[in-house]
């Protein structure tokens, strides 16, 4: 890494999409966007799948897709890429968090697609082929865990896991219009799973059309959480019982901000704007959102963990994955992305890592006066997928539109809901909530009854 002197939180925001811009130009010199120079054959034509075997399906069992981030114990846990696939032994043991699925004899379906690595959020994968968007062929799936949202979305499977580092289960959960519960950090082991950010990210969690069957996930990765959820559900009942802060964030399509606030206030939650700018708009078109003081700090705040959240999964990257560059099937833009964490500032890193306690005690007072963040997921409909395949440019515009990388910064649980999207074009959008640390339950709670309203 490149050791710099100390930067400023000004300098820090503005480092990282010069870094991804850096990436793009190294990418150019590699040798240009990164198209595949040869592709699998697709297991399934959706091309959810990495491993595909359903078998026959039996009433009451439950189907279960597993991120190819995962072992199972005699398969090749390939991270999507070929060149793994090529040369890794297959697993001698499952990865922990299989453990109560195995125990529970659940019906594993298949092992699922994902950006090689899990090096990007737009869910491409130039080896394996893309997983298709279920709502829109012509727009990404999101990643990484596209191939588990996909599954999922398509009735190939009740429930599957993937991994979040960054957002790499809400993100295409928003895309295919499904559930995606990002747990906790730690709350489930990651022995057995590739590391990407092992230390201070990464996360497994699950994907579901509907809330029994998250709950069913749920159960599978922490045992007893069906208890926990049945609590929830009896400590708040009803909507009015839940005060929900919302965060509105620049840049968003003003059709989503209308949805996710119309879905709350049918829900029948109790909301406080938590920055004053787009509160004082709201306020004009609907009584009953107050603004909640103060307004801007907590605002700049979370800005700045996108940033520094982005600056450790980059770094973390290059960490985990160093080894894979210049080797044979890893892809070109892949490997770019490698390559930016080691151009990237060490003190950069630094700061972001001694920032994260910091960043903690703000969020964490925030919950103290509120029960739940809301947010989008993403601020604007899936992008439409490259036409010349993808690069570190195109991935930088993924991340710049999803407002996940700050939960993921400070441990917390969040959920990703979807949400009708009123009005011509793509058909849902996704309604981001964050709760307190092993919140899930208060999280499930909240989308049971956000369902129950209909929407």
């Amino acid at each position: 890494m490149r050791i710099a002197s100390a930067c400023t939180t000004k300098e820090r925001s503005s480092r990282i999409p010069r870094l991804f811009l850096a990436g793009f130009t190294l990418s150019l010199g590699l040798g240009g966007c990164a198209l595949p120079i040869e592709t699998a054959k697709p297991v399934t034509p959706d091309r959810a799948f990495i491993s595909y075997n359903p078998g026959a399906r039996n009433a009451g069992t439950l189907r279960l897709a597993v991120k190819d981030l995962i072992d199972m114990k005699g398969e090749v846990t390939t991270a999507g890429s070929q060149h793994v696939a090529d040369t890794a032994a297959p697993a001698q043991r499952d990865a922990q968090c299989l453990a109560p699925a195995r125990r529970n004899n659940v019906q594993i379906v298949g092992k699922t697609n994902l950006t090689e690595f899990a090096l990007g959020t737009s869910g491409i994968n130039e080896y394996y082929g893309t997983p298709v968007n279920p709502l829109d062929r012509h727009r990404i799936p999101g990643g990484s865990s596209s191939g588990s949202a996909v599954a999922v979305a398509n009735d190939e499977a009740d429930v599957a896991f993937g991994s979040d580092t960054a957002g790499s289960i809400r993100v295409p959960a928003a895309c295919c219009g499904i559930l995606g519960l990002k747990t906790t950090f730690g709350l489930v082991p990651m022995d057995g799973v590739f590391p990407l950010s092992p230390k201070h990210l990464d996360t497994i969690g699950p994907m579901a059309k509907d809330v029994p069957r998250l709950v069913q996930g749920m159960e599978l990765l922490s045992p007893g959480f069906s208890s926990r959820y049945e609590a929830a559900k009896a400590g708040k009942s009803t909507a009015g019982e839940i005060t929900i802060g919302r965060l509105y964030i620049d840049g968003t399509d003003p059709r989503i901000d209308r949805a996710l606030d119309d879905a709350l206030a049918r829900t029948g939650f109790r909301v406080l704007a938590l920055n004053e700018r787009t509160a004082t708009k709201w306020q004009k078109t609907a009584a009953g959102f107050r603004v909640f003081p103060p307004t801007n700090r907590f605002k700049a705040q979370w800005d700045q963990a996108q940033v520094d959240g982005a600056a450790i999964a980059i770094t973390d990257g290059w960490l985990s994955d160093r080894q894979y560059l210049n080797k044979p099937g890893v892809a070109l833009t892949t490997q770019t992305t490698i390559r930016l964490g080691d151009l990237q500032n060490d003190s950069l890193y630094r700061a972001a890592l001694k920032g994260r306690s910091g960043w903690q005690r703000a969020l964490g007072r925030v919950l103290k006066q509120v029960d739940l963040i809301a947010l989008p997921t993403i601020q604007t409909p899936p992008l439409r997928k490259p036409l010349f395949g993808r690069t570190p440019l195109f991935e930088a515009r993924v991340l710049a539109l999803q407002n996940t990388v700050a939960v993921n910064y400070a441990g917390n649980p969040a959920i990703a809901i979807p949400i009708p999207l009123p009005g011509r074009g793509f058909p849902v959008t996704s309604l981001q909530l964050i709760g307190p640390n092993n919140g899930e339950a208060e999280l499930v709670n909240a989308a049971r009854l956000i369902a129950s309203a209909g929407l």
